[in-house]
């Protein structure tokens, strides 16, 4: 077993274990941030329906997310644990989102069960990716800090893909298209999927565990063991979760409340391009866990998030301001999104120092996933039945009550989610402070080993 290897990773490394969040957000925030328009206002699907199906498949993905811890976990080769199924799952995760954007001629059940199965098999593709995204961040060094600046590395990368599919999805679908929507979609997607699996062999190359743990298969239930007595991650989890069903549901909302709200569905790219002022947020991650610690940055995060939803709210129809209040969320929501992974790594240490188990795939994978599929899910759910319940009808003018929806649904629904998220975060306080005593604790006990 090598615990090795405290030392700064290369640029190259850095720019590897990045370029896996960006493969992974090029596809899934295309996936989140349009698949409810597509479903309604392209491939043609009711709302109530869209939203039905957005939440079966958050939850039957959620109930998949331990099976892929498990299989890391449990996973033998002389890459590592993780680093493999890169490779294994970069092609079938491709064509499925592809698969997920394409519309066959079907109508009634026909069609509702191709959107539900694509879209419910594309999810956990993505499950099934991301988790060795995120657990293999204590394998790649056992340096606190380095993880730290890793995970603000892979932070940094998932933005470029975020950048790239809101800034640029729906320009590409038009000209991709010449104005069939359902073509420039699909069209627009497959090249996607054909940079992001690229970018998932490139990582597979260039990472490395050292960590290895390679002759050693947890058994399931070490896994659930793990998690035994473990307050931290459930706080981290639950923090998480908030955080991602406001960011989602700002996101899923943004094209209704460009489109019929303010009557410009240009703004979509406009806003989604400033998504870049993230980046501000992640780089400012490392400065200010030196001065703060990662839970107190993280609820900076959030509160910074919540005060520019709520001037999204004020802001109105003037654009000016809506840009304004987009730049100082995003911000917000840079240092918020990137301080769980973090903070996940760490409670794999506290569940090898309460339970002498180290699951770092189980706890990372089960932890990330669950806070992001439960999150993501109800944050598409809750603005579609919103705006169902105030007569929201696709591709027609719609009344006050259902803009009035729209509205709420982008500006101020985020921002309660996000200060409950705050609220949550704070428990995580008193166990952070014993973060160096359970890292000196741990060293002493691999080197009697």
């Amino acid at each position: 077993m090598s615990y090795k290897n405290n030392e700064s990773l290369s640029l190259k490394n850095q720019i590897a274990y990045a370029g896996t969040d960006a493969a992974g957000n090029l596809l899934y925030c295309t996936l989140t941030s349009f698949i409810n328009y597509y479903h309604t206002d392209v491939f043609g699907i009711s709302i109530g329906t869209a939203a039905v199906i957005a939440l079966l498949v958050r939850i039957i993905n959620t109930a998949t997310v331990p099976l892929w811890g498990i299989a890391i976990d449990k996973t033998k080769s002389k890459y590592g644990k993780s680093r493999p199924w890169f490779a294994r799952l970069a092609i079938p995760f491709a064509v499925f989102m592809a698969l997920t954007f394409f519309t066959p001629g079907l109508s009634g059940t026909s069609k509702v069960i191709y959107a539900a199965f694509t879209y419910l098999t594309a999810s956990i593709l993505y499950t099934g990716i991301s988790t060795p995204i995120t657990s293999i961040l204590p394998n790649l060094s056992n340096n606190s800090y380095e993880r730290t600046k890793l995970n603000s590395f892979r932070m940094l990368g998932g933005n470029v893909g975020y950048f790239i599919t809101a800034t640029f999805t729906l320009t590409l679908v038009s000209a991709l298209g010449v104005g069939n929507r359902q073509t420039g979609f699909f069209l627009t997607v497959l090249i996607y999927a054909a940079i992001s699996a690229a970018m998932f062999f490139f990582a597979f190359k260039n990472t490395k565990e050292v960590n290895m743990e390679s002759s050693k298969s947890l058994p399931v239930k070490d896994c659930f063991k793990a998690l035994k007595s473990n307050w931290p991650w459930c706080i981290v989890v639950l923090g998480s979760m908030f955080y991602w069903l406001g960011n989602s549901t700002r996101t899923s909302s943004l094209i209704y409340y460009s489109r019929y709200y303010l009557e410009n569905e240009g703004y979509v790219s406009i806003l989604n391009a400033l998504v870049l002022a993230q980046a501000i947020g992640v780089a400012a991650i490392p400065i200010l866990t030196k001065k703060l610690s990662k839970t107190v940055t993280m609820i900076l995060g959030l509160l910074i998030a919540a005060a520019g939803q709520v001037s999204l709210g004020i802001a109105g129809h003037h654009f000016a301001l809506i840009v304004a209040a987009w730049i100082i969320t995003s911000m917000g929501t840079g240092i918020a999104v990137s301080m769980p992974f973090a903070m996940l790594s760490d409670t794999v240490d506290y569940g090898e120092y309460k339970n002498g188990i180290r699951a770092s795939g189980f706890l990372t994978a089960v932890g990330s996933a669950v806070g992001l599929q439960v999150g993501t899910g109800l944050g598409d759910f809750i603005p579609l039945k919103l705006m169902e319940h105030f007569g929201y009808v696709a591709n027609q003018q719609q009344t006050a009550s259902s803009l009035t929806s729209m509205k709420f649904a982008f500006s101020y629904l985020p921002a309660i989610f996000f200060i409950i998220g705050v609220i949550v975060m704070l428990f995580c306080i008193k166990f952070e402070r014993r973060e160096g005593k359970i890292l000196k604790s741990l060293e002493e006990r691999r080197r009697n080993m």
